[in-house]
């Protein structure tokens, strides 16, 4: 994976700069090109694949506000997590101010496979 370094504010001393990992944005797979790149490995076709992630992401919301969890394999967990602002009493909350906010936890697979990923350091050419 090729990462760049990016020069930052010490967060310890803020007189003091050090370079961190950023990783390089290689572009944005679609959907489509994930079916396409699926399909290639199986039997079932773009379409059919493109089918049912669609409905996977037609559906997922719905399960979120029901308040479960959805356990995804190897690949993870995708939870529900809200943030809301306190009140001095139960009568005095305020439900509007409820932001929610999804959480994905990777699954022990999906992290094992990113432990053993190695680094290079490259330089990335500024936008004109």
């Amino acid at each position: 994976m090729k990462v760049k370094l990016v020069k930052r504010k010490n967060p310890q001393d803020k007189t003091k700069s050090k370079f961190y990992a950023n990783a390089v944005n290689a572009g944005r797979k679609t959907l489509r090109d994930v079916a396409r790149d699926i399909a290639g490995r199986s039997s079932l076709t773009r379409g059919d694949i493109e089918n049912v992630l669609s409905n996977f992401v037609d559906r997922l919301p719905a399960y979120l506000m029901d308040g479960f969890s959805i356990q995804l394999g190897e690949f993870g967990t995708v939870r529900l997590s809200l943030s809301s602002k306190g009140s001095d009493t139960e009568k005095a909350f305020n439900t509007e101010g409820i932001k929610p906010r999804i959480v994905f936890t990777p699954g022990v697979e999906l992290k094992h496979q990113l432990k053993e990923t190695s680094y290079e350091v490259t330089k990335v050419p500024k936008k004109p």
